[in-house]
């Protein structure tokens, strides 16, 4: 029982803070596609580096974390109990015989889905944030963004505005990435080659190398199929922040709206090419800060209970 305990605690931390260390690593990339999603009209027509560039000369270094204060305080708890409920989902679904790669794309796909629902909120806070530009600012902070909603966009169901497309998107994108992960992660373990090494109790396991190129091939295949439904959820999420928010009512309707309204390259894969230059690095840092917490946290534990 306490074996077990140490094992979840173990997987929390490590999943709260992999996570936190991936987002960090790329939000001034994740604030750009933001601004792109949802059409800010000061970077409506730029392209990237034109658009990074108008950042720093209008709001500083500082411009490109707008909003990453809010991320932190979601991404921790996200990531945390995304790969602790990974783990126990997967054992249920294995204990039902259910087939590996079947196991690891629904514990995948839940796991997403549970993580999201209890930090849904705080998402729709930092959006807030990032979405706003320094000579246009209309929250101050992290509580009059949830005052705000709370009080002129419906309660309460005003932070969970957008939340279907990401329960949605958390298929193809949380339960993809961690079936692609396992699945190249096993079959390097299975080599036994260059990405891999033994750790103290003489168990194949992967190298910093190994858990970054795992990673990045979860994360670039998985966020391709899941872009379109951030889209709509960002729209959603923005709504209440520009002027032709009410055209953004529903999931499908968003959907049908941004793709009649702007197509699919520049609408549903609006700033696709910076998500590919987020999303590939954040989930490789992910996954391989999360073996390297994984593997330093297990040997600590191990040295503690021999002493």
């Amino acid at each position: 029982m306490e074996a077990k305990a140490d094992h979840v605690l173990l997987t929390f931390v490590a999943g709260g803070l992999s996570t936190c260390c991936a987002k960090t690593s790329t939000a001034p990339l994740e604030r750009l596609k933001i601004l792109f999603q949802a059409q800010n009209q000061h970077y409506k027509n730029m392209g990237v580096f034109r658009a990074l560039k108008t950042i720093y000369h209008k709001e500083g270094p500082l411009g490109y974390y707008r909003g990453n204060g809010a991320l932190m305080l979601r991404v921790f708890p996200y990531g945390a109990v995304q790969f602790v409920s990974y783990e126990q989902y997967k054992k249920v679904l294995n204990s039902l015989y259910f087939n590996g790669a079947l196991s690891k794309l629904l514990s995948g796909s839940f796991a997403g889905i549970t993580a999201c629902s209890l930090t849904y909120p705080l998402d729709v806070v930092r959006s807030r944030l990032a979405f706003q530009v320094a000579d246009e600012q209309i929250y101050c902070g992290i509580c009059h963004v949830i005052r705000q909603i709370i009080t002129t966009e419906g309660g309460f169901a005003g932070l969970y505005r957008g939340y279907a497309a990401t329960a949605l998107s958390m298929i193809p994108a949380v339960g993809f990435g961690f079936f692609t992960y396992e699945s190249i992660k096993d079959f390097i373990l299975s080599m036994s080659g260059p990405l891999t090494k033994k750790n103290r109790e003489g168990q194949e396991v992967l190298t910093p190398i190994g858990g970054l190129l795992c990673g990045a091939v979860a994360g670039a295949s998985s966020q391709t199929v899941a872009y379109p439904l951030d889209v709509v959820r960002r729209r959603m999420q923005l709504a209440g922040a520009v002027s032709d928010g009410y055209k953004y009512s529903g999931c499908i309707n968003t959907f049908v709206t941004v793709y009649l309204e702007d197509g699919v390259r520049k609408g549903l894969y609006r700033g696709l090419s910076i998500n590919y230059l987020r999303v590939i690095p954040q989930v490789a840092v992910m996954f391989s800060v999360y073996e390297l917490t994984k593997q330093f946290l297990s040997s600590d534990m191990t040295t503690e209970r021999s002493e």
